[in-house]
């Protein structure tokens, strides 16, 4: 009569046994590792009331989430990884801030709190509706595989111009003060184009038009196979009765058999894939397409390879055409 009750009474103690090692093994798994402090925090202002904070990625053990950004002690933004920028609106002219960042990983662990970086906004400056002039000259050069050095000529303003603003395939990436007119941008991936163009920024947060666009190769990682990504883009279009026809030709990589393929981008969206009729051309390559977009619309536009292991390479460098230019 007593072996069921024994049978039952051992089934709990294994039951708690395994609710106590899991108990034990989840504890153990817990990330109480705080991120890396985030390193090179700088506070740019972009007008009399907003300012610019950047600062380098921080790392963890498991994956940094996102940032804290802090104003004189207070959070003031939060920011998802791998965004490493943010613009701090609202603030008052000609007054002095103090910003430090960390960094959240996923279970809440935050790391100490960055560097100071401290910047005082401007004074409100006279009406202001003229933007800057475009940046001119800009040029630069791959620094090893993972940054780049530019530099450009200056702008002029009616007021002044605040700050620099350098654009990677129209998102912005960097700032840098107005009395600068060079930049060392880090982060960047080994063997990859880079499109860069420079706009100027006055007190008002107007921006001057692009700069001359710059393409830059990062150099490849050490054993890492050659760059797959199509070279020297060229892009130019012309009416063809009611459309406009776009006409494109570049330079293909050199991957060790025929390139059966391309994908176009434009505006960041797969858009064609161009598949050859017949035997795929060796050296340069080109196509066409119409469109019936009205004079002045702007595309931004990119390709890439399929290559001969069915995978698809690099892009190429951005180019933006204009209808009717």
């Amino acid at each position: 009569m007593q072996r069921p009750h024994a049978t039952a009474a051992l089934a709990c103690s294994t039951v708690l046994l395994i609710v106590a090692l899991t108990a034990c093994d989840s504890a153990s798994a817990a990330d109480t590792r705080k991120p890396t402090t985030p390193d090179h925090v700088t506070a740019q202002a972009g007008s009399a009331t907003s300012v610019h904070v950047m600062w380098e990625p921080a790392t963890d053990n498991k994956a940094v989430t996102g940032y804290e950004v802090y104003r004189n002690g207070e959070k003031v933004r939060s920011v998802a990884a791998p965004k490493v920028m943010t613009d701090v609106d609202g603030l008052t002219a000609s007054t002095p801030s103090t910003f430090t960042v960390r960094a959240r990983d996923a279970a809440g662990n935050l790391s100490a709190p960055s560097a100071a970086a401290t910047v005082t906004t401007p004074a409100p400056t006279p009406a202001d509706h003229e933007p800057p002039t475009r940046p001119v000259k800009l040029r630069g050069t791959a620094d090893g595989s993972r940054a780049a050095n530019l530099s450009w000529g200056g702008s002029t303003d009616d007021v002044g111009v605040t700050s620099y603003d350098i654009y990677q395939e129209d998102s912005r990436i960097h700032s840098v003060p107005g009395t600068q007119t060079t930049a060392h941008l880090t982060g960047l991936r080994p063997g990859t184009v880079y499109t860069f163009t420079v706009r100027a920024r006055d007190a008002a947060d107007t921006s001057s038009p692009d700069s001359n666009a710059l393409d830059l190769t990062t150099a490849s990682a050490p054993g890492a196979p050659a760059g797959t990504a199509p070279t020297d883009l060229r892009i130019s279009n012309r009416v063809q009765g009611k459309e406009y026809a776009i006409e494109l030709d570049w330079k293909q990589p050199e991957t060790g058999g025929e390139i059966p393929a391309y994908q176009l981008f434009m505006d960041g969206r797969l858009t064609t894939t161009i598949v050859w009729g017949s035997t795929p051309p060796a050296g340069r390559a080109n196509y066409r397409l119409t469109v019936s977009d009205p004079r002045g619309t702007r595309y931004s536009m990119k390709i890439r390879a399929e290559l001969p292991d069915g995978k698809w390479g690099d892009f190429s460098a951005r180019r933006t055409v204009v209808l009717g230019d």
